[in-house]
């Protein structure tokens, strides 16, 4: 168990909804800012943001207090993937690795393109389907460069520590021997999946060529770095909320308190009676509407 916990407020699948993360103790915390990086040795913290086959597009929202994860919006609409045949929704448990920071003011050497100011995403492949705001811990595989609108996105793939096979799976060589067509079927769903929306192909570095685990850490640590910047005001965050409860040496951090009555100000917990359709049946209804 991560010890960690998640609240759900307002109703999903509409503007006001939100799902903040807790602490073990209950105090509220940033998913962005208060999770740390590192699990164990070798083992890194995810924050799960979008469920493998849904299309609700969910994000921690940067640029919001305590960073809790939202629906992303485009104007003035709720985003929902589309179902890019043969695909359904998102093809892994799809989600971002915390206190990391693709940097906006930093051109990457290898794209030649500068970040695309988010923490860096994250694949990952495992058999479970975990839930919006679930907190695991990852062995990462290996990493994509994908060039999105000019800047660089990351894609780090990685499965859960607890996933029954995850001891078979050390460096990406093993998900290409294992899950034959998994690593195309990204590629091609990462070059295609805003298509539907009347843009154009997402390009690749490397040829679209997956780089190994060494290479991926390496990369990990250097958006850990421009993070620990980003939170010391060391560097611009550009509207970028770094309020946080944990980080000692951040000028940024406030007590529980504080952190409390952000979330008090918002529409209470959803309860299980707020229970929607699928989001691809709402997906539906908003491309009827």
């Amino acid at each position: 168990m991560s010890g960690f916990s998640s609240e759900e407020r307002a109703t999903p699948f509409t503007l006001e909804y939100r799902v903040f993360l807790k602490n073990e103790k209950g105090q509220y915390i940033s998913p962005f800012h208060d999770i740390p990086i590192y699990a164990d040795k070798d083992v890194l913290h995810m924050v799960v943001e979008v469920p493998r086959w849904s299309n609700a597009k969910m994000e921690i929202a940067t640029k919001d207090p305590l960073n809790p994860i939202k629906q992303d919006v485009k104007k003035g609409k709720l985003r929902y993937v589309a179902n890019l045949f043969p695909y359904k929704g998102y093809i892994w448990n799809y989600g971002a690795i915390p206190q990391t920071w693709e940097d906006p003011g930093h051109s990457d050497k290898h794209t030649g393109c500068c970040g695309d100011n988010d923490p860096i995403d994250v694949c990952e492949i495992g058999s479970k389907v975990c839930a919006r705001g679930e907190i695991i811990r990852v062995k990462v595989l290996g990493i994509l460069a994908m060039i999105d609108e000019g800047e660089t996105d990351w894609k780090v793939i990685a499965i859960n520590v607890d996933d029954p096979d995850a001891a078979n799976y050390n460096d990406i060589n093993d998900v290409k021997r294992l899950k034959p067509g998994y690593l195309e079927a990204t590629v091609d769903w990462f070059r295609r999946y805003k298509v539907p929306d009347g843009k154009p192909e997402n390009e690749f570095a490397f040829n679209a060529e997956f780089k190994d685990k060494a290479f991926a850490i390496d990369i990990i640590k250097s958006t850990h770095d421009y993070w620990k910047a980003l939170v010391t005001k060391k560097t611009d965050g550009k509207g970028i909320s770094c309020m946080n409860t944990t980080v000692s040496e951040s000028p940024f951090k406030c007590d529980p308190d504080a952190a409390r009555a952000i979330v008090d100000a918002l529409p209470p917990p959803c309860e299980s009676a707020c229970a929607l359709p699928s989001d691809v049946d709402k997906w539906f209804h908003h491309q009827k509407n």
